[in-house]
């Protein structure tokens, strides 16, 4: 080949640029921005408007429905749900993955533009579902200062601080007091004294100005005009003129009660059972995770420092810090990476017996390595545990193609063939097969592109890592190695030559290089020594194994070509039989990846008061942290969790507490302590509890049964049968429906006649209730550079009951005598539904489970058994969604993409061999790989998911690689040295066993350490801290347990990449197998000729 020819002959360029690689590949990595996920584009669109005051029957036919058949009409739209509460409605608009979203939501906001909602209501807000949107990191703010103090110091001073700081993008302040200006008017003195509400606001509107009055120009001189009323203290406010009766002024002071108090309060925040005030931050877009968090922690540190005076009493706590789990994970992929390199270097080692050779073909692993941090930061891929994921996944078999190129070297160097000359004719004779085998592990990535849901956006950072490190190992394989293998290692007998020359002269001067380059090489070799001798048992049984299996296989394939027949119906036998375990496995759509931290949702009763919440939070608290390994816990009174990057949920019946857990805490513990509080808050009454980890993959629960129908009192009995049905299924946890309780509200009807016979509206009555109930902001106080709202209502002893809003004055300024609500309307407490869910413009009720210890699919086969039994009336349907549909969607675009997977591995064999029979006989290989992947899955307890199916993909390409070099030998024997066909069958299968065996190895020791994050294996490592801590040196043992750290990983992240390890190490090592026997028993079917 060309390109070997051109390695072995112009070495000094061939090593500049590798030197050229390396030096880019390591200024790209310090360049690179290190997240946890890679820059996903969730199709997702949720449109809030908020109608205050409205009930959710209101705001689904004033706002709801309106801004459905809005949405509904835009491009690429799959699914529209909605959610109308007291106040707020949420449409949640769902398009098919890979649309533009920014497009999108242009389109959303021109058809929005065009409706005509109520005037009450507020213009709707487009949010969007992302989790790289949520808040990098909080910061609870507490103490004995008063919450007021606690607020303004959040808000005037940590605020601005942070967010001046680069790669912040805004700064969340929540919980604690927000100062506000009360004006509490008495109604009936406003009655009697014929002066409205509304003439208060309108003074005080009126009152409150600075303006300008132009330019005065007096001789020389000239001078603004201005006009400076603004107020300046209370006390103004309480003197303002608000109207005359018979000539006499009435100021506020006269109709009402000015105060300093606080708004209303919607959000209470907690930290470990304290209230407090929470600062939450969000990045930008395109900046680093953990060096935005590690700026954000320095400057705290200086803000605790320098600002005493103004913390005083306080203190700043982070409670959440995103970049920790990121450089857990992080470092995690990278110790998976480097203990896979190291231990495909071990069995490098032991094949080839010879630390030369191992060390050459060990160059390709950090070379390929560095040259990808490269290709990542051309293509701009981020450094997170995909992109790394994908570094680590083919760790292993960077150096496959070095092998291969170097095996066929070295085999006409014992030949007795020169360096040169065995270099370019051994190199040249496997370059064909090394780049078809490395075509075909890299063309079964390009189907992710018809990928849809998360499972495509999630792994292509993984498929191009894994390409990029791909095409550099085959690039080192047809440079670098082989213009070392030509240079016999005779660099270093004429590195010495050229050291005793200069001494030789009194060149070499100084005595320190030398004698410390001597010190080295002595230290070394003595360590290598003692590690030979120290391991030599187990090289020596290693070698046996080798030796036996050189030994025995050429009789193995001997006896496989003189019975074929029995051969293949073994191999149909064990086939068929194997398909029957796929029944066994289960599947999901991701699995749930542990974050050391999770979420209790709590909802009281609908109505209950935001200061009962906060009660019964207090003493689920205490509850809570009741347990060893609970670090922090944190909790939200009124609000739900805004995941992704949406805003949160606001009611005062609802709460959530976040547990952040001990660090080290893995998944097994964090899944009992979850369980001993499932029980523990059981006991809790009137309160509904519902466990989460964060969301990261979707906005879905696992388990949702969405009952459709239009009559909300028959969509409660349907969802309460499909609860009280499936509630026995084993699995199911937090089980839970959205048509439970009522949401209880005082229902106003008029008299239309006794209305008009007062002369005004209902709609002006009803404008009159809404001010002196929730008051209106009549204009602001301003307070430095603050500005605090003045709100206008009637006093407290007019608006605290029932039968105070019947006494509400409504009368107009023109009547005579104050005239009551009560006299022309009658109100009644009602029950009114507490939300309304629709779905493609259609009522349902949503029954929503979390899974415990089940598959997603085992669940909704057993779901579906339950409810199939259900008498359902006609024009309701009960039908199960949730993940469930993400993951039919996702598995029936992943089948396509793994048939193009395989076409096209087909493809590229059959223009490598040129032949369409011998492409055929290799595709055996993935059958029997396939096989492979049920029985380790099965092993090791693995659902199906979609992170299973990736690995399915890059299997597809990968187990097709070592019968490519055998058949390719085959034929290269039988085309270039007319050799028979079944000699060269058992010659090319007894040649190639070796770098076959050391292929297979090196990839599947190279997935190992990921493959076991997914296991329970850190107390190896907490047993031998416990035993060995107090015994060993303090450096000894700090190396030894950094060591197992990294042998025994805690396995951070290892959910969604762990899975793929275990299915391509499950596949390759039975695929190899068949390759070994199978394949050519087949081939030499296939092949007629002699």
């Amino acid at each position: 080949m060309k390109i070997i020819a051109f390695s072995t002959r112009r070495r000094v360029t061939v090593t500049m640029f590798v030197v050229a690689a390396l030096i880019f590949g390591m200024v790209a990595f310090q360049r690179l921005s290190i997240n946890l996920l890679p820059d996903i584009t969730y199709p997702t669109v949720t449109v809030r408007t908020e109608y205050e005051g409205a009930a959710p029957s209101e705001v689904e036919r004033l706002i709801t429905e309106p801004v459905e058949g809005a949405v509904g009409v835009v491009t690429n739209v799959i699914r529209v749900s909605s959610t109308a509460r007291p106040g707020v409605s949420d449409v949640i608009v769902e398009f098919a993955w890979g649309t533009d979203m920014d497009f999108a939501s242009l389109n959303i906001r021109e058809k929005l533009d065009r409706l005509r909602l109520p005037q009450d209501a507020e213009k709707p807000v487009l949010l969007r579902f992302d989790p790289s949107l949520d808040p990098i990191i909080r910061i609870g703010l507490y103490g004995e200062e008063s919450l007021i103090a606690l607020r303004l110091l959040g808000e005037e001073h940590l605020k601005p601080e942070l967010e001046s700081l680069e790669g912040v993008a805004a700064v969340r302040v929540n919980g604690g007091l927000e100062e506000e200006i009360h004006v509490e008017v008495d109604g009936p003195k406003l009655a009697a004294l014929r002066i409205p509400l509304n003439q208060v606001v309108a003074r005080l509107g009126q009152e409150n100005v600075n303006l300008t009055g132009g330019e005065l120009k007096d001789g020389d001189a000239e001078y603004l005009v201005r006009t400076l009323n603004e107020f300046k203290s209370v006390e103004e406010i309480r003197d303002i003129v608000v109207g005359d009766r018979d000539g006499a002024i009435i100021t506020l002071d006269d109709v009402g009660e000015v105060s300093r108090s606080h708004r209303e309060r919607q959000v209470i925040t907690r930290i470990n059972g304290q209230e407090s005030v929470e600062l939450a931050v969000f990045k930008e877009g395109d900046a680093n995770t953990v060096t935005v968090a590690q700026r954000i922690h320095d400057e705290l540190a200086k803000f605790r420092k320098d600002g005493d005076v103004l913390l005083g009493r306080s203190s700043l706590e982070v409670v959440f810090d995103q970049s920790v789990f990121i450089r857990e994970s992080v470092a995690e992929v990278l110790n998976t990476a480097l203990m896979g390199g190291f231990l495909a270097i071990i069995i490098l080692y032991l094949f080839l017996r010879n630390p030369k050779s191992t060390g050459i073909i060990s160059l390709s692993i950090p070379i390929s390595v560095v040259a990808t941090f490269f290709l990542m930061f051309v293509s701009e891929v981020s450094l997170n545990i995909m992109s790394l994921g994908g570094l680590a996944l083919g760790i292993g078999m960077l150096v496959d193609n070095s092998i291969v190129v170097l095996e066929s070297v070295q085999r006409y160097r014992e030949e007795g063939l020169g360096a040169l000359e065995a270099t370019n004719k051994g190199a040249s004779e496997v370059g064909q097969a090394v780049i078809a085998a490395t075509m075909t592990t890299i063309c079964v990535f390009v189907p992710i592109v018809f990928v849809e849901g998360i499972a495509g956006q999630l792994f292509r950072d993984q498929a191009l890592t894994v390409t990029f490190s791909l095409v550099a190992s085959l690039m080192v394989a047809l440079t670098l190695i082989p213009m070392l293998a030509s240079l016999e290692f005779r660099w270093m007998g004429e590195l010495a030559e050229v050291e005793r020359r200069r001494r030789a002269v009194g060149e070499g001067r100084s005595q320190l290089a030398p004698r410390l380059i001597s010190l080295l090489r002595v230290t070394f070799s003595a360590v290598g020594r003692g590690l030979l001798k120290l391991l030599a048992p187990f090289f020596y049984l290693f070698h046996k194994l080798m030796d036996s299996a050189y030994a025995t296989y050429p009789s193995v394939i001997r006896w496989a070509l003189r019975h074929r027949l029995a051969v293949i119906l073994l191999a149909v036998g064990f086939l068929s039989g194997s398909g029957g375990l796929v029944r066994y496995l289960g599947s999901e759509l991701i699995p749930e990846m542990s974050q050391g931290e999770f979420i209790i949702g709590v909802e009281m009763p609908v109505g209950t008061p935001l200061a009962q919440t906060e009660a019964m939070i207090k003493d689920l608290e205490q509850a809570v942290r009741q347990g060893s390994q609970v670090r922090t816990v944190y909790s939200i009174v009124g609000s739900s969790s805004s995941s992704g990057g949406s805003s949160a949920e606001e009611r005062e019946n609802i709460a959530q507490i976040n547990v952040a857990l001990e660090e080290g805490v893995i998944r097994d513990k964090e899944e009992a302590v979850m369980e001993r509080l499932r029980v523990a808050l059981a006991n809790f009454p009137s309160v509904e509890c519902k466990f989460s980890r964060p969301s990261l993959f979707s906005s879905k629960t696992p388990i949702e049964v969405e009952v459709a129908g239009y009559n909300l009192s028959t969509l409660k009995i349907l969802s309460d049968e499909v609860v009280e049905r499936i509630s026995s299924i084993e699995g199911l946890a937090d089980l839970k429906t959205s048509a439970a309780g009522g949401n209880p509200e005082v229902q106003i009807r008029f008299n239309r006649k006794r209305v008009a016979q007062l002369g005004t509206t209902i709609s002006s009555i009803g404008q009159i209730i809404r001010n002196q109930v929730q008051g209106e902001v009549a204009t602001e106080f301003a307070r430095g550079d603050r500005r605090v709202d003045i709100r206008v209502r009637a006093s407290e002893e007019h608006r605290s009951t029932v039968d105070d809003l019947r006494r509400l004055i409504i009368s107009p300024a023109s009547a005579q005598t104050p005239i009551p609500l009560a006299v022309v309307a009658d109100l009644q407490v009602e029950m009114g539904p507490a939300e309304i869910r629709r779905v493609d413009q259609e009522r349902v009720a949503i029954v929503s489970a979390n899974l415990e210890d089940r598959d997603l699919s085992e669940a909704v086969v057993d779901i579906e058994a339950q409810i199939a039994g259900m008498n359902v009336p006609n024009d309701y349907t009960i039908r199960v969604g949730g993940q469930n549909e993400e993951r039919e969607r996702s598995f029936e675009s992943m089948r396509l993409a793994i048939g193009l997977a395989i076409f096209l591995v087909y493809l590229v064999m059959a223009s490598q061999f040129e032949s369409l029979v011998h492409p055929f006989v290799i595709m055996f290989s993935i059958p029997f790989g396939l096989v492979g992947v049920i029985l380790i899955l099965l092993l090791t307890g693995q659902s199906v998911s979609v992170v299973v199916l990736i690995g399915l993909i890059m299997l597809a390409g990968i187990v097709v690689n070592n019968a490519i070099v055998l058949i390719d030998y085959i034929n290269s024997l039988r085309r270039e040295q007319n050799v028979p066909k079944f000699e060269a069958i058992e010659q090319a299968c007894r040649v190639r066993l070796r770098p076959i065996l050391m292929t297979t190895s090196t990839t599947v020791l190279g997935l190992t350490p990921m493959a076991m994050g997914i296991f329970n294996l850190r107390p190896i490592v907490d047993g031998f801290d416990r035993m060995f801590g107090s015994v060993l040196p303090e450096v000894l043992h700090a190396v030894v347990l950094a060591g197992l750290n990294v042998v025994f990983p805690v396995g951070q992240g290892a959910e969604i990449r762990a899975p793929m390890a275990i299915t391509v190490i499950g596949g390759l090592v039975l695929s190899t197998f068949v390759t070994l026997v199978l394949i050519p028993t087949l081939y030499s079917l296939s092949d007629r000729r002699d």
